[in-house]
């Protein structure tokens, strides 16, 4: 074999090597029981949990206590299965949170509690189509 085709090979083997070790730390979305049983277990990965925030009839997002200095917050989110958690994150509230359509919290379990480490919105898209208005 030439030494450009084991060259090849070699290049080849690594590209599937990255993909697959990237593929490896994908996350699915679990409820919060999940979560805490996956947490139980020992499981060290950072879990997904997707949910929304407690809304009062009018539309009123509900459950958020900010710490005095702001720079940290908790929050009620109720997971896809309806179940109601306090979530914990140590940064301060982001920009259009309680516009937020869902919260996905990135963490673990510590104790009873959720600790985010990340939080990802879905807003509602500025993009939606409006009603026509004709005269």
């Amino acid at each position: 074999m030439k030494k450009s085709h084991i060259a090849a090979i070699v290049i080849i083997a690594i590209a599937i090597a990255m993909i697959i070790s990237m593929t490896g730390d994908a996350s699915t979305y679990v409820s919060f029981s999940e979560a805490k049983e996956l947490s139980e277990k020992g499981f060290k990965k950072s879990i997904h949990v997707v949910g929304e925030l407690p809304k009062t009839t009018s539309g009123e997002v509900v459950g958020i206590q900010e710490s005095p200095d702001k720079l940290s917050f908790k929050f009620d989110m109720i997971d896809e299965n309806g179940l109601k958690q306090q979530v914990l994150y140590a940064e301060p509230v982001p920009t259009d949170f309680t516009r937020s359509e869902q919260v996905v919290i990135v963490g673990a379990y510590q104790g009873n509690k959720f600790v985010a480490d990340k939080i990802l919105l879905k807003c509602p898209s500025k993009y939606e189509e409006e009603p026509e208005f004709t005269s």
